[in-house]
């Protein structure tokens, strides 16, 4: 289970030069805590003065990280929204296969929640009119 989320790539803030070091620090968190893990059971963890929720949805784990403002129960309300964004794009609980199939749909959803680093939609139902708008290329 070594699936990444489309922002697992996306580190807003970190310098280049770390980016390796949190890439290796998150899949070694998972691998030690997420085995049996249910779906959606969160996990909370700090590290470097920053907070990291984190689950596993079917075959793709999520992590969401934060500082300041965003502490565990502000990452706690964003988990939520991309896990259910997550089993909206897909129809339900994600595959490997599903979600890569559902990637695109996915990203832009995930966009729409956060963007550059900054929450912006938390609303479900406006995430969703929010991507219809979006041109179909983008898929």
């Amino acid at each position: 289970m070594e699936s990444w989320p489309y922002h697992s790539n996306s580190f807003h803030g970190v310098p280049a030069e770390e980016r390796l070091h949190w890439r290796s620090f998150l899949v070694k968190l998972g691998a030690e805590n997420l085995k049996g893990a249910k779906n959606e059971e969160l996990f909370v963890a700090s590290h470097k003065s920053v907070y990291i929720v984190y689950t596993v949805l079917g075959d793709v784990c999520i992590y969401v990280v934060g500082k300041d403002e965003y502490d565990e129960l502000a990452l706690s309300e964003v988990i939520f929204v991309i896990t259910s964004a997550v089993k909206d794009a897909c129809g339900k609980i994600p595959t490997e296969r599903l979600f890569l199939d559902k990637y695109g749909k996915i990203c832009l959803c995930l966009d729409e929640i956060v963007w550059k680093g900054m929450l912006e939609n938390t609303d479900k139902d406006r995430i969703r009119r929010l991507i219809r708008l979006k041109p179909p290329t983008e898929f």
